[in-house]
């Protein structure tokens, strides 16, 4: 068991808590996005015994963290909104001269790639222009809202999987975060166990696919994905802070972010 991918587990959970940030994001920053790719493809054949023991450490950190500091994430959003988003924008920035070394490790840089790249970026940049559906709590299980629920953890786990991506973010857009939040915080198992489903499948497909791609096409899906976590930083970007006081926290929680950034990186695997 790799146990050290507890900490790792509960820094990519901490940051799908947050609408605009992607655990895959995380995942790269410490360098095991490869892997954490090729272990949730794996797990799923024949050879699953090969990658239980990196999964399972990594799967307690994120459920701890999301248990555990879903309350905390949601005082900070709810009291010091802009500190904490340009927290995120330091770490993001900060991530942005690590994949381009990512990339020049794999592939030449061609202007096909900058063509994905700038298209990318601008994909997930128009999110920000998008207005979250305003839904209340689902209490009703009906067929619709179950399909509803199942499908939403599918698409939010293919976007924590791509960095730049945001799951919970998806979850907004299509109105149910509220609902997921709530069930976590209150152990709704039914809920939980109907997402849960869907975020598995997600997961099977979108690892998988990912998988393909980097074994087989790293410059383009490379170019991708850092335009993805370009494009993001308009996602997570809260406007220019009103006083003085949050302006001066901004600026310390932008520092802090890049900061971490550069230490998560020293003990990438």
């Amino acid at each position: 068991m790799e146990w050290k991918n507890i900490w790792r587990g509960m820094a990519m959970g901490t940051s799908d808590l947050i609408p605009g940030v992607s655990g895959g994001t995380i995942a790269v920053i410490l360098g095991i996005y490869d892997q954490l790719i090729e272990a949730i493809s794996g797990v799923f054949s024949r050879y699953w015994k090969k990658y239980i023991g990196f999964l399972i450490p990594l799967a307690i950190g994120m459920g701890t963290a999301i248990i555990v500091l879903s309350r905390i994430i949601e005082y900070l959003l709810l009291e010091y909104y802009a500190p904490t988003q340009f927290f995120f924008i330091g770490l993001i920035l900060g991530i942005i001269p690590l994949l381009f070394m990512e990339f020049k490790s794999r592939a030449s840089i061609h202007p096909i790639h900058v063509i994905a790249m700038t298209l990318a970026m601008l994909l997930v940049a128009s999110m920000a222009f998008l207005n979250p559906v305003d839904s209340s709590i689902i209490t009703d299980m009906t067929f619709g809202t179950v399909l509803l629920l199942f499908l939403s953890g599918w698409l939010g786990s293919m976007a924590m999987l791509l960095p730049g991506i945001s799951g919970s973010f998806v979850l907004l857009l299509i109105g149910v975060y509220p609902t997921v939040i709530s069930a976590i915080s209150n152990f709704n198992l039914l809920i939980i166990g109907i997402v849960g489903a869907g975020v598995a499948v997600g997961f099977i497909v979108s690892s998988k696919v990912i998988r393909y791609l980097l074994a087989n096409f790293p410059g383009m899906t490379f170019s991708v994905i850092i335009g993805l976590v370009i494009g993001s930083l308009a996602v997570v970007f809260p406007g220019v802070p009103a006083s003085g006081l949050i302006w001066v926290l901004s600026i310390v929680a932008f520092i802090t972010g890049v900061i971490v950034v550069r230490l998560l990186s020293r003990y990438s695997a």
